[in-house]
């Protein structure tokens, strides 16, 4: 038997551009602090703790739990590369569908630097070395960061596959300033037009823009989960229920199957959106409203077929019928998602998951999505993970 899971309470703080953030212990403190207000919760009431960072030294999870209080609960930290955020919401819903916990905090953080993302570890061969070897093997560019290499890369391969055109991931980035404009927790809240995003500095001539890829961020996100028995002991909310959560890693095909499209996780999200939607219950056309990766405009395009909202090769018509925003068939990423919302890594999963539960709780204000019932959630990380959860309103 398992229990059912539901978000009490959500948190987020502004994400703001690397240098002008606080600290990370203060973010996550003021995120945790959010989430407990917003549950109408005492923090004695957390039986366990999940904090979700990528860059930090180890128990830094502590560091900003201890700010709230200190209770002696489990605490793990987490670090799944981008995808951690909703690992660690992964494991406090496993915990309270399971009936080890019936009140589980999940937290996130990330304080970063400025520029692409490298490791912190020069001593030693990366993680991702298989990725990159194929990468580089596929791609070349020795010159560009690696990231860029392959999101672009993977971009190119659906241009050459499909022709798809640059504009599609042009309109894609335009299309989420216009949705951040109404998000005051946003770091860009400008809107851009689709020409803007052409006119920016090439990163990868014919394949990518700055305006493209999502700038590095620091901030930090929170959410709550309960059973319903504790639930309705405390008196707390019960209107967002977390009816499907799959995580998955990379299947042989990653690397096989020598695609770039594959390299970046395509099959990791399909899988994982399979298996979400089975345990929920559901199909893509009973989604209203997806919050998805969108680390690179290229990803996010990849990702609508990755999720079935379209057939493989039918994004680029996905996004020139609109059906990817407010009054089409899905909207995705009102929170103006990566692109604009902004990146902090361990943050960003709860981040989503924040914006998910205002959605079905009605309370998105300018973002509102009319009539939003069924929530999905995109959350990917090479090396690789992949999170794709449904929400439902209860």
């Amino acid at each position: 038997m398992s229990n059912k899971v539901f978000v009490a309470g959500v948190g987020m703080i502004p994400f703001k551009k690397p240098g002008t953030s606080e600290t990370y212990d203060v973010m996550g403190e003021q995120a945790i602090r959010l989430a407990l207000a917003d549950a109408g919760l005492d923090f004695s009431a957390i039986q366990q703790a999940y904090a979700g960072y990528v860059y930090g030294d180890s128990t830094c999870g502590q560091k900003a739990l201890y700010r709230v209080g200190m209770t002696g609960i489990p605490l793990i930290n987490v670090n799944n590369n981008c995808a951690t955020g909703s690992s660690a919401l992964y494991l406090a819903r496993q915990a309270v569908a399971s009936g080890a916990a019936d009140c589980v905090l999940a937290f996130g953080f990330e304080q970063m630097n400025p520029g692409a993302l490298k490791s912190a570890w020069s001593d030693r061969a990366p993680a991702t070395e298989r990725a990159q070897h194929l990468t580089t093997d596929l791609i070349g560019m020795p010159d560009l960061p690696m990231a860029i290499r392959q999101f672009g890369g993977a971009g190119y391969a659906h241009m050459q596959k499909y022709g798809t055109k640059l504009e599609t991931f042009a309109a894609i980035r335009a299309k989420a300033s216009r949705h951040a404009a109404n998000n005051p927790l946003a770091v860009f809240r400008n809107v851009v037009s689709t020409e803007e995003v052409m006119a920016a500095p090439m990163l990868w001539e014919g394949v990518m823009t700055r305006l493209m890829a999502c700038p590095p961020t620091c901030g930090g996100a929170a959410a709550i989960v309960v059973s319903e028995a504790f639930a309705k002991k405390h008196g707390l909310r019960t209107d967002v229920l977390i009816a499907g959560q799959s995580l998955t890693t990379d299947l042989p095909s990653t690397y096989d199957a020598r695609d770039m499209i594959r390299v970046v996780g395509f099959d990791m999200t399909r899988l994982a959106a399979q298996q979400a939607y089975e345990q929920a219950g559901i199909g893509p056309q009973d989604i209203q409203v997806v919050e998805l990766h969108d680390c690179f405009a290229q990803n996010e395009l990849l990702t609508y077929e990755a999720l079935g909202l379209c057939a493989e090769g039918g994004a680029e018509q996905f996004v020139l019928d609109g059906d990817n925003t407010y009054g089409g068939k899905w909207v995705t990423n009102p929170s103006g998602g990566l692109l604009s919302k902004g990146h902090p890594l361990g943050a960003t999963g709860l981040a989503q998951c924040y914006e998910l539960s205002h959605q079905l709780r009605g309370t998105a204000e300018a973002r509102q999505v009319e009539g939003a019932r069924i929530a999905v959630q995109h959350n990917l990380g090479l090396g690789g993970a992949c999170v794709v959860t449904v929400y439902q309103k209860n």
